[in-house]
This record gives structure tokens, sequence and C-alpha cells, in this order.
């Protein structure tokens, strides 16, 4: 890992990735799917993506983060009754 995949904290992680966490938000307001916020984003990649990972770089965090299924994210916000239809 190179200092610029070094984080101190997951808070300090988030804020490295946030502009990604941003434009997919973005994305998904096009995609009709306007209720999800950054930190929505972020706990669905926290719980479903990087659980098992280890030793991940930020490029993949953004791979993913930029990947995210909205379907998936739906079903998961549904799930944490975060929506409701």
């Amino acid at each position: 890992m190179d200092n610029n995949d070094k984080f101190l904290s997951i808070d300090d992680l988030y804020k490295k990735v946030l502009p990604a966490l941003q434009a997919r938000v973005e994305e998904l307001k096009r995609e009709k799917i306007n209720f999800v916020d950054t930190i929505d984003l972020w706990n669905y990649c926290v719980e479903n993506i990087w659980r098992n990972k280890e030793d991940i770089r930020i490029y993949e965090l953004v791979s993913d983060i930029l990947s995210v299924d909205g379907i998936k994210l739906k079903m998961y916000l549904k799930d944490k009754n975060k929506i409701k239809e």
C-alpha cells in the first residue's frame, strides 16, 4: 500500500471516498432512486461488499462504490426499513 492509500480511521477513509459516493448517489437519482444518501451507500458497501475483505485499496473502494447495483441497494434499504414501497 502506498501513502495515498493509507487512512487513519474509518471517518478518514469515508472522507477520501466521499467524491465517489456523491457521484454514485447523483447517478442513482438519475435512475429515479431519489431516497439514497452518501451514508446509505457507504453503509451498504461496508456491510455487503467489503465485509470480509482485507488490505483493500482506495481504487478498489471507488470502483465498488461506482458499480453498486441500484436494485440491490434499494432492497438493502428496504430491509433496513429506510424506505417503504
